[in-house]
């Protein structure tokens, strides 16, 4: 009988939604490797929630917790409860920005059986989960897919539900407010039967400002939801628009079929790898230069979801 390559393991990940979808293949890769041994996460609670109800990890901690920062000091007397948490691994993959090796060190010093480090903020060498995924490689460990999903319950709508989030954390990566609007009341005349879900955090409230004023009657606000909420009302949409964005790493992680818009980031290192999500790249990566006939267009063309009328489809489109 071949024993597990490891008990109980640790992946510690900071960063946002985004960074902690694109470790889901890690998380996933570890379970494989082990399916019976205990795997936990030590990051934002949050975030963690989703992996937990999906039954990639077993518990989570949160990275939220003061006497951590001792871990950052050489010489510091460390928090005995940490030391003890970590002393209970034999196996931690840490993402964290260490760029001197401190907290690595640390969590030797506290009794870790096997510290493996991956990068805080990948490169643009390569897709994103592959370099997060480098130290798996180390380890012996393969990816078992990099699209990997996110059991959900899905949340039943009581329409034909397009899930949009017109926002995101850089100017550079947002389409204008003005073409959203004119894309979500094109898709509302056209479309009777459609609802449409605008999703906003506290880094979109210009966007969704600008689409209140549609009809109330078919659009509704998802606003500051739980992660897992929100995922469950994806995992129910018929289709997503969103940018580059966490958001738009959840709906393809919930499976929702996703068209996502791309300015200056490169979709070959950032965007989710899953066969139901398309890039639709603006020209000259502005997304400033993307005109409102060219999303919709792009919308008609989901073969996976509703077939949208938006007066722009393609031949190809009515075969």
């Amino acid at each position: 009988m071949v024993s597990a390559p490891f008990q109980r393991a640790l992946v510690i990940r900071g960063g946002a939604l985004g960074d902690f979808i694109l470790t889901l293949p890690v998380l996933n890769a570890l379970r494989e490797a082990a399916p019976s041994s205990r795997l936990e996460v030590l990051a934002y609670p949050g975030i963690a929630a989703l992996a937990e109800t999906s039954g990639l990890i077993d518990a989570f901690r949160s990275i939220e917790y003061g006497p951590l920062a001792g871990f950052f000091t050489r010489g510091t007397v460390l928090d005995p409860g940490l030391r003890e948490y970590f002393a209970s691994f034999d196996l931690i993959v840490s993402y964290l920005y260490d760029p001197d090796g401190v907290f690595a060190e640390n969590l030797q010093n506290a009794g870790a059986k096997r510290v493996i480090t991956g990068p805080h903020r990948p490169g643009e060498s390569s897709h994103a989960i592959d370099q997060l995924a480098a130290p798996l490689t180390a380890l012996g460990f393969p990816l078992a897919g990099r699209a990997t999903r996110l059991a959900l319950e899905p949340a039943a709508h009581g329409a034909l539900t397009v899930a949009l989030h017109p926002g995101s954390g850089s100017t550079a990566k947002n389409w204008p407010v003005e073409k959203w609007r004119q894309l979500a009341g094109q898709l509302l005349a056209a479309n009777p039967e459609l609802e449409l879900a605008i999703i906003g955090g506290e880094a979109d409230a210009a966007a969704v400002a600008a689409l209140r004023g549609l009809d109330a009657s078919r659009v509704v606000l998802w606003e500051n939801l739980p992660l897992t909420e929100l995922a469950a009302r994806l995992a129910g949409a018929r289709l997503y628009l969103g940018h580059d964005t966490g958001v738009s790493h959840l709906a393809a992680a919930a499976g929702v079929p996703s068209l996502l818009l791309f300015g200056p980031s490169d979709p070959g290192v950032w965007a989710p790898p899953h066969e139901h999500v398309r890039v639709l790249r603006a020209p000259e990566g502005s997304l400033p230069n993307l005109p409102v006939a060219t999303v919709l267009a792009a919308l008609a063309r989901f073969r996976e979801g509703p077939r949208l009328a938006t007066g722009h489809q393609s031949p190809e489109d009515e075969k």
